[in-house]
């Protein structure tokens, strides 16, 4: 086979990859299951489409279509070939504003499709937590719903026309047909002709249509994604009464890509909702009273109705992005309920608000019920749509398991289906997860198991086979808005009856006689308990590590921690850094999901002594900036840069680091020598030559040594900044060695301005921060520096005498690498309590009071800041802003720009060079380009500044430098 794939790869105009590094990180998606494909595909026209029909046609293979690839039933996943089409198939095709009509292809995301319409009042709906980056052919696929189907229904109602290709590779367009035009499209002898036929004669048929009548999911259920929506298609006037005009795209919609390959999607668009809104956040006691309080609460006219359970609240308080999300919570609710009106009149929507709370109360509902609005609300719903990624914040091997999640019930029903759904859990000892569309009869429930061992798997099974029952009885529907995948597609006899699945089975023959679409979905199911992600009751690989990964039970269970959410695959527009190279290449091998599936992948089935020892995962780190986003914006906390350094670390004791990476993390002892000379040693390292022969890139400027140490300049001078009393008390500076050897005006302005507010600074010996030792992977270094630096402090440093830091990423590993590396780690944990950068510093003191504008001038300055990636992952920009807000007429603003793509010495690198230009360009140098002049850039990190001079030729500054300017 691999030979054949080798010549078939030759006649595509996109790619074919199979790897085993591409087989690895497309085996998974977002669901428990594995299986390893037998390559990837990624088309770049319909052409290459009919190619890949015809290549599994031929070989008896299985296509398995793909967008973002967060689906958590385990559709994405097959053993035959993942065609992903999020890298090519991403235009928008046509526009009616008229009609309210868009066709957009596939890997369209849902987020971005909303910003091209919003300037026209328009919108497309149907919401699903993954929206900033899930696409709409997975949207079709699994018929999304999300938390706007209450008020706007669900995708299915939103398809208007599907342009597909059949599984013989011809072209077929589904859309609205008259009765007419059907019994038209029945002659001829086509696949397509054939198709209509065939659902002609079985839905004609007056048994076949009570049967589904009589066993598919209520009506009133409008989440209903049980199998092939026949009971949709019955209900028009070719079969029945009814005005609803027959189009087989309903058909396709919700069929996971088992019927057809859809190429174009043709979509309703809905008028945006009311300007004004109000977000009712109501506080329960218990889960069941929360369930009772929705059927009150859907009364009201809701936009939303989401529910919020304990253990997604409890996720939350460690994740550091969502942490800042929980301002609202009063106490210690056991369920929250998101109610939201809207109205086009603040005082209406208000007047909304509280008669809702009036209602909640006059049945005694809820004990708290705080009203947001504005910001407020979209900072809770992100919130709640994190919930998904945060349940793999549960450290160890157990897991919120999806596999009854998508169940949906009539309202009336829901009270009495959860309170027997918790009866069902208490049975099997379980305290499982409740959250998200409550309104819609829907409640994502999650038993919390460890999959890797038998006993579990085997009550995976037991839960789910009596869920299914459980629904059955309220005749709900086992599959909501997630698709029936793998999970549940054994379950889908029980659901509907033999008979209605026997039609289904046909209805799958007429379509793909050859099977070749997304086989073992739907009909003809995989087994749901096999090819799960871990081996069951295998024997751990014990792997050592030097970073201390205990407080998530080792490295392999780091990289378990990603669930396949795919937060990582949010585009630019979605705001936040995660994940700067994913942005520039748009490949899912530059994830932070592909990065920790290849990790676990590796070291699970190695049988190496060096686990690490792999060319692949070389390859799939390679692209890595470091920047630290995904430790605080992917909700499971998978810090990829950690993983990353400790994979070179052991890669390194089998594979030689070049000499490029050695200068590059040993750059202090050099850069030492160097500045003894630093004019000849500036001219020696900006020479072409020399940047040819270490592999920096031509077009890179290397920094220039500054003419004296920062050190030297301290200790030539600390007799004259000591002289007078430091009435404000004393500080320690840590004099790191990118301030100390190249930014040493900088460290100059923070002395003497520290020294003019009235404090002591102090610098002592003390060794280099130990960064790119870190970044390079250089570990045994660095915990040698880390545990000095530690020794020299421990004693030193209080709250009352802090550590304050000029360069965020050098001041900011005393939070994050050394409590991982420290020997001392106990001294480690204290210092990091009291280690600042300056900016906190300068916030923290003027929050008390003993800093203010009257230290500063009257001088006008507007000032835009670009923030340090590790800043916004570790610390916060709000101490920039409010340090660069004391002096009166300073008028300092937040960019928001994501990585600037240097990320030490990543971007002068020559083969990253380009990379990190396109990250910089990205968010960061439009924006700086387009600023006056007039305005200062303010910029923490040395490499950021550096990026901007090089991206921009724009000079910016440390907010040290712009503060120290204001001094009077």
């Amino acid at each position: 086979m691999k030979q054949k794939l080798v010549t078939f790869s030759k006649i595509l105009s996109g790619e074919l990859v199979f790897d085993n590094l591409y087989k690895s990180i497309y085996a998974t998606d977002a669901s428990v299951y594995r299986k390893i494909p037998l390559a990837v595909a990624f088309p770049k026209n319909i052409n290459d489409l009919k190619l890949l029909i015809q290549f599994a046609t031929e070989n008896n293979i299985s296509l398995i279509p793909r967008t973002a690839g967060t689906s958590l039933a385990g559709q994405c996943v097959g053993d035959g070939i993942v065609v992903d089409v999020s890298k090519y198939f991403k235009n928008i095709v046509a526009f009616n504003e008229r009609k309210q009509t868009v066709t957009v292809q596939p890997g369209v995301i849902r987020d971005e499709l909303n910003l091209f319409l919003k300037p026209f009042g328009l919108f497309f709906s149907p919401n699903t937590s993954t929206s900033n980056r899930c696409m709409i052919g997975g949207m079709v696929g699994n018929n999304s719903s999300g938390t706007t189907s209450i008020k706007y229904g669900v995708t299915r109602d939103k398809v208007i026309e599907l342009k597909t290709i059949l599984s013989d590779g011809s072209e077929a367009i589904f859309k609205e047909v008259s009765t007419k035009e059907f019994h038209q499209k029945k002659i001829g002898n086509n696949l397509e002709n054939t198709i209509y036929k065939s659902i002609c004669n079985e839905l004609s048929s007056e048994e076949i249509q009570q049967e589904i009548i009589a066993k598919f999911p209520k009506k009133e259920i409008h989440r209903r994604n049980t199998g092939y929506a026949v009971d949709t298609l019955i209900n028009t006037p070719v079969f029945s009464s009814s005005k609803t005009p027959f189009n087989m795209a309903k058909l396709l919609t919700g069929s996971e890509g088992t019927l057809a390959f859809t190429t174009e999607i043709t979509l309703q668009l809905d008028k945006l909702p009311p300007s004004k809104s109000v977000l009712v956040a109501v506080h329960f006691k218990s889960i069941q009273e929360s369930m009772e309080a929705v059927v009150v609460a859907m009364k009201h006219n809701l936009y939303m109705c989401e529910l919020m359970d304990k253990t997604i609240l409890d996720c939350t308080k460690n994740n550091r992005e969502q942490t800042k999300n929980r301002f609202f919570i009063e106490g210690d609710p056991a369920a929250i309920l998101m109610l939201e009106v809207k109205s086009n009149s603040i005082n209406e929507v208000e007047q909304f608000a509280n008669a809702l709370i009036s209602d909640l109360k006059k049945h005694n509902f809820g004990y708290a019920f705080p009203k947001l609005m504005n910001n407020d609300i979209q900072k809770a719903i992100q919130l709640r749509k994190a919930g998904l990624g945060l349940l793999g914040n549960i450290i160890g091997d157990k897991k919120a398991v999806a596999c009854i999640e998508d169940t949906a019930v009539e309202l009336s029903d829901l009270p009495n289906y959860i309170a027997e759904f918790t009866k069902m859990m208490e049975k099997y000892r379980q305290n499982a997860v409740y959250y998200a569309h409550a309104g819609a009869g829907e409640i994502h429930l999650r038993p919390i198991l460890n999959l890797k061992k038998n006993t579990d798997v085997q009550l995976f099974r037991t839960i789910t086979t009596d869920v299914a029952n459980l629904v059955k009885k309220y005749n709900g529907s086992f599959s909501g808005e997630h698709g029936d995948g793998i999970v549940r597609a054994e379950f889908i006899p029980l659901m509907i009856g033999t008979k209605n699945y026997e039609l289904l089975k046909r209805i799958k023959t007429t379509f793909d006689p050859n099977n070749i679409f997304n086989k073992g979905k739907i009909v003809d199911a995989f087994p749901m308990d096999k090819s799960l992600r871990y081996k069951v009751d295998r024997i751990e690989p014990e792997i050592k590590t030097i970073q201390d990964f205990s407080d998530s039970e080792g490295i392999l269970r780091v990289a378990e921690k990603c669930n396949g959410s795919g937060d990582c695959r949010k585009p630019v527009s979605a705001g936040g850094t995660m994940c700067p190279s994913y942005r520039a290449t748009n490949n899912e091998k530059d994830t932070t999901r592909a990065r920790a599936n290849a990790l676990r992948e590796f070291l699970t089935n190695s049988e190496k002594i060096n686990k690490f020892d792999y060319e692949e995962l070389k390859d799939v780190f390679d692209l890595c900036l470091s920047c630290k986003a995904c430790a605080s914006e992917c909700p499971s906390n998978v810090d990829i840069a950690a993983l990353k350094a400790e994979f070179l670390h052991h890669y390194y004791k089998t594979n030689k680091p070049t000499l490029r990476t050695k200068l590059f993390a040993k750059n202090v002892k050099y850069n030492k020598l160097g500045s003894r000379i630093p004019f000849l040693t500036n001219v020696a390292l900006n020479n072409r030559i020399t940047k040819k022969i270490v592999g920096i890139a031509a077009q890179r400027s290397i920094p220039k040594l500054y003419k004296t140490t920062l050190k030297k300049w301290y200790n030539r001078n600390v007799k004259q900044l000591h002289k007078n009393s430091f009435k404000q008390g004393e500080v320690y500076l840590f004099c790191d060695e990118f301030t100390n050897y190249y930014d040493v005006t900088i460290g100059i302005d923070a002395i003497e301005l520290l020294t003019k507010l009235g404090y002591k600074v102090i610098i002592i010996n003390h060794e280099e921060s130990g960064r790119s030792a870190i970044s390079k992977g250089f570990l045994n270094k660095a915990k040698e520096v880390i545990d000095k630096n530690i020794e020299t402090f421990k004693d030193l440093i209080s709250e009352e005498k802090p550590l304050i830091g000029i360069e965020p990423s050098a001041i900011l590993g005393f939070r994050d690498e050394y409590i991982r590396l420290a020997e001392d780690k106990t001294a480690a944990k204290n210092i990091s309590k009291n280690a600042f950068t300056f900016e906190e510093f300068i916030k923290m003191e003027f929050e008390k009071g003993k800093i203010n504008a009257s230290n500063f001038n009257n001088n006008t300055k507007e000032i835009k800041i670009h923030v340090h990636c590790h800043q916004k992952s570790l610390s916060t920009t709000e101490a920039t802003f409010t340090m660069l807000n004391i002096p009166k007429n300073y008028k300092p603003t937040i960019l928001n720009t994501g990585c600037c793509g240097m990320a030490g010495s990543f971007g002068y690198e020559k083969e990253h060079y380009n990379i990190s230009m396109q990250v910089g360009e990205d968010t960061l140098f439009p924006k700086v380009r387009n600023l006056p002049e007039t305005i200062e850039i303010s910029a923490a990190g040395t490499s950021c500044r550096h990026q901007i001079k090089d991206g921009t030729n724009k000079l910016s500054k440390h907010p040290i430098t712009l503060l120290k300017e204001a001094l009077l």
